[in-house]
């Protein structure tokens, strides 16, 4: 919330991690890259930085990286790229590119096909995983060609590198490519460091994955996101396929400067790991009060809590916005890196004053 807002005013600052604005030293970059003229659609010292940057974070220099405006694109580009129409695709039933992409992964695909398993806290299971390429394996069925993982997960649960191995070594022993939606990878990514050390490497390439669509919006910068393929033969072409679908920046040093400034200066690490503070800080209130339950437990910067339908509605009609996400008395409440403490228990305070005595 604007440290100038109103407290009867409304609140956004749990709805989303996208509603949070541009972060100081995405907005610093754009402005100092934002002077003079350079080359354009990509062919500037900014663009060329940030790639090279990306490649020393992933430890990965031959990796081909491309900047894009939206996650929808990046992860419908990258299955495209993976895929004939005659192939599929296998995720988690709550995946992104299953729920909330409009069918554009069919589209940019022309028509490869979703393939749905479940797995509890939106973790896919490698046996279930194993079904899926092997139920169906003859010409009337589209061949399984890519398996997509989401990190951090829908569910706000982070994947492990033994999990990542154990899925990725099924994928590929039956010839798959391995896709990662990384929308909040960076809260991912600060998660593992803290909990066991583990590199940004450690968690894609190292782990068998091919290509990551690797967040920046929810991280904190504007409309860019980077398809970053860690195996450089998968990338054939992926320019054509950015210009043909409309994403092909013309003033492409704002995408890139924005990536300098976060990946230069450590923030893009230091904001994840403050929104996942600022999320346990608030599960630990939402735990304290009677009566309020949470679905899952929380790993990264997502929240999602069970209090009664009439509390929400209370607390939405006070200002906050939140989304319903899970049966009928489940809230998804999210962190970034804008949260505040003080928002966090003015937003404790009202809950616990609208629950049922």
């Amino acid at each position: 919330m604007n440290r100038h807002q109103d407290a009867d005013q409304h609140d956004y600052s749990f709805a989303s991690d996208n509603t949070s604005g541009v972060c100081p030293e995405a907005l610093a970059a754009l402005c100092a890259a934002n002077e003079g003229c350079v080359p354009s659609y990509g062919n500037d010292d900014y663009t060329r930085k940030a790639c090279d940057l990306i490649r020393g974070i992933f430890e990965k220099p031959d990796a081909e990286v491309f900047f894009v405006f939206n996650g929808t694109s990046s992860n419908s580009l990258a299955l495209a790229s993976l895929c004939q129409s005659y192939h599929s695709v296998i995720c988690h039933e709550a995946a992104h590119v299953e729920t909330d992409e409009c069918g554009a992964p069919e589209f940019f695909s022309n028509g490869t096909k979703l393939l749905v398993s479940q797995g509890n806290d939106g973790k896919l299971q490698p046996e279930a995983v194993e079904r899926l390429i092997t139920r169906r394996n003859y010409i009337h069925f589209p061949k399984p060609r890519v398996l997509s993982l989401t990190q951090s997960t829908e569910w706000g649960t982070v994947y492990t590198i033994e999990e990542l191995r154990a899925l990725t070594f099924v994928a590929k022993r039956h010839g798959l490519a391995v896709h990662m939606d990384g929308a909040r990878f960076s809260n991912a990514a600060a998660a593992l460091q803290d909990s066991c050390g583990a590199s940004p490497a450690d968690i894609t390439w190292r782990s068998g994955i091919d290509v990551l669509c690797f967040g920046g919006t929810k991280n904190g910068m504007m409309t860019t996101e980077a398809v970053v393929f860690f195996n450089p033969q998968l990338a054939r072409e992926f320019d054509f396929r950015c210009k043909q679908a409309g994403q092909l920046a013309s003033k492409m040093r704002l995408h890139g400067a924005q990536w300098v400034g976060m990946l230069e200066s450590g923030a893009w690490l230091r904001h994840a790991a403050h929104a996942n503070a600022m999320n346990r800080r608030l599960a630990a209130g939402l735990r304290a009060i009677p009566g309020v339950g949470l679905q899952v437990a929380p790993e990264v910067n997502a929240c999602f809590a069970e209090f009664p339908k009439a509390t929400a509605d209370a607390l939405l009609k006070k200002g906050w916005h939140f989304y319903s996400f899970i049966g009928a008395s489940g809230y998804r409440l999210m962190s970034s890196w804008a949260t505040r403490p003080e928002t966090i228990y003015r937003f404790l305070a009202d809950l616990r004053a609208h629950m049922p005595s």
